[in-house]
C-alpha cells in the first residue's frame, strides 16, 4: 500500500489532531503516503476535491500538532447518500484519481454510517472520536438483544431499558472515545465554579451538559461534586427530585444540579425539545433542558417556598441555569484523549495496511492490563434493523434515587479519569495562559497556513 487518505467529520473534539498526528506517525514508519482529505465528506463531494499532503518524504508538516484541539484538515457533517450512486461513483473516480487506495476516518456513529457506501468501493475503517463516550458497546450482544417496538418507541437506542442488570467493565467495547476526558475536565471546573456563585447568593444552580441521549459527561461531572445528577437514560422523577432539592436546601441553603442535554420527562419526551413560544418581540424562543427544568421547579416550589426564608426572593431569582456549551468540545486535549487518540489513529492504519475493511479501531480496559488496543467491525455495532445507536450509560452505573454515580459507574469513572490530566498539562497551561506574547500578536490561525498547502485536482 503506497497512498492512504484520512478526514475528520461531524462535530469537532479536542483531539482530533492528535488522531490525524497518530495516523500520519504510523504511515511513516509504514512509508505510507497520507493525504489529509479537508472538510470531511464535503471535501470528498467536491469535484477539486480539496487535500493536503500531510507527510511529504515521510516525514509529519509542522502544522500537525496533537497539543492543538480541534483538526487542522476541517470538518464538516455533510454525509454521503448511499441511494445516490452516480455521486458515489464520481467519488470512487476522484479518490482514484489521487491514488488513494484505502481512507481513515475520524468520527463518531454519523462518521461510521457516512463511510458505510464507500467501504464498498475501497477499504474503510474508523478511529473513534466524540465527546459524549457514545460510540460502543457496553457489551457485545446489546444490539441484538433491541426490538422493532422499542426503537419506534424510545426513537434514541437502548435507553430505558434494561436487558441485564449489571455488566462487567472488561465486557465494554471502546470503553472510553477520545474528547470524553477533555469534556468532562471542562465540565468540572464549570460544576466547580459555578457552586461559589450558588454557595455565596443561596440560589440553586441548573448546569446543562453535552451528551445528547448518552449521559456520560453527566455522569463524569461527579468530580465537580454536583448535588444531583440528571442523566437522560433515567426518565425524570420531579417528586423525588423536588423533595431532594427541598432537603438539600435546607441543609445547606443551595443545591447545584448537573443535567445532561437530553434528559426525558416520564412520558419519554425530552426536557429540551424545542417548542414554540414567543417572545414580545415575536420570535421563536428554544427552551433547553436546564431551562425547562427550571420552570419545572419553579412551578413546583412557587414563590412562597423560597420568599419564606428570604425575603423577596422569587422562584425565578432563586434558581438560576447556565450551559456549559461547546466549551467541552475545545482547547488542547488532556493527556488522555493525546495519547490514546494517537494511539487510535495508528491503530486505523495498521487496519488498513492489514486488509481491514468496515472496520473500527478500538480502546478496550482490563483492570489487569490496563488499556488495550483493539477492533471491531462496524456491522457488530449494528442491531437487526440495520441501525447503530448511541452507547448510553448502562443501569448499573447510575443510583437513580440519590442521583449519583454507583459504585460501578464510580470504578469506571475513575479507571479512565484518576491519571487523565498529565503534569505536562498543568505545565502548559501555565506558560501560555497568559504569556505576554498574546498581547503582542493577534491569534495565528493554522487555517492560514493550511491553505497554503491545499491541492486541488484539476
Amino acid at each position: 500500500m503506497r497512498r492512504i487518505a484520512i478526514l475528520t467529520a461531524g462535530g469537532d473534539t479536542p483531539a482530533l489532531n492528535a488522531t490525524i498526528f497518530g495516523a500520519v506517525e504510523r504511515a511513516n514508519q509504514l512509508k505510507i503516503e497520507i493525504v489529509g482529505i479537508v472538510r470531511g465528506f464535503a471535501g470528498i463531494l467536491e469535484p477539486q476535491l480539496p487535500h493536503v499532503r500531510l507527510n511529504p518524504l515521510f516525514t509529519s508538516i509542522p502544522e500537525l500538532d496533537p497539543c492543538m484541539g480541534g483538526t487542522l484538515l476541517g470538518a464538516s457533517r455533510t454525509y454521503i447518500d448511499p441511494d445516490q450512486t452516480a455521486v458515489i461513483a464520481d467519488v470512487k473516480s476522484r479518490l482514484q484519481r489521487l491514488q488513494i487506495e484505502g481512507l481513515v476516518c475520524v468520527g463518531g456513529d454519523g462518521t461510521l454510517n457516512g463511510m458505510q457506501p464507500l467501504s464498498d468501493l475501497f477499504p474503510c475503517v474508523l478511529a473513534p472520536k466524540t465527546i459524549d463516550n457514545d460510540l460502543g458497546l457496553n457489551y457485545i450482544d446489546e444490539p441484538n438483544e433491541i426490538t422493532e417496538d422499542e426503537i419506534s418507541q424510545s426513537g434514541k437506542g437502548f435507553g430505558g431499558r434494561v436487558s441485564r442488570e449489571s455488566i462487567e467493565l472488561e465486557e465494554i467495547i471502546n470503553y472510553a472515545t477520545p474528547g470524553y476526558a477533555t469534556a468532562v475536565f471542562v465540565v468540572v471546573q464549570g460544576v466547580e465554579r459555578i457552586r461559589t456563585t450558588a454557595e455565596s447568593h443561596r440560589r440553586i444552580a441548573i448546569i446543562e451538559v453535552m451528551g445528547r441521549d448518552s449521559g456520560f459527561i453527566a455522569l463524569g461531572s461527579a468530580y465537580g461534586q454536583p448535588d444531583i445528577i440528571l442523566i437522560p437514560e433515567v426518565p425524570l422523577d420531579m417528586e423525588r427530585l423536588e423533595q431532594r432539592v427541598a432537603e438539600l436546601y435546607e441543609l445547606q441553603k443551595h443545591v447545584v444540579i448537573v443535567v445532561g442535554e437530553g434528559v426525558c420527562d416520564q412520558s419519554g419526551r425530552q426536557l429540551g425539545a424545542i417548542t414554540r413560544s414567543y417572545d414580545p418581540a415575536g420570535n421563536i424562543i428554544f427552551n433547553g433542558a436546564a431551562e425547562e427544568l427550571k420552570r419545572l421547579l419553579c412551578v413546583r416550589f412557587g414563590d412562597q417556598f423560597f420568599s419564606s426564608r428570604r425575603k423577596n426572593e422569587s422562584a425565578d431569582s432563586a434558581i438560576f441555569t447556565r450551559k456549559v456549551g461547546h466549551t467541552q468540545r475545545g482547547g488542547f486535549p488532556i493527556k488522555f484523549d493525546r495519547y490514546h487518540a494517537a494511539q487510535l489513529g495508528g491503530k486505523a492504519v495498521d487496519l488498513i495496511v492489514e486488509g481491514r475493511n468496515n472496520a473500527m479501531a478500538t480502546l478496550q480496559y482490563s483492570r489487569e492490563s490496563g488499556f488495550t488496543l483493539g477492533s471491531l467491525a462496524a456491522n457488530k455495532l449494528r442491531d437487526r434493523f440495520g441501525k447503530i445507536h448511541p452507547r448510553q450509560v448502562h443501569s448499573s452505573f447510575y443510583e437513580k434515587l440519590r442521583f449519583q454515580p454507583s459504585r460501578l459507574g464510580k470504578e469506571y469513572l475513575r479507571s479512565v479519569l484518576t491519571n487523565a490530566l498529565g503534569s505536562e498539562d498543568v505545565e502548559q497551561m501555565r506558560a501560555t495562559m497568559f504569556n505576554p506574547g498574546k498581547l503582542a500578536t493577534r491569534f495565528q490561525s493554522v487555517c492560514i497556513d493550511m491553505n497554503r498547502r491545499i491541492e486541488l485536482l484539476k
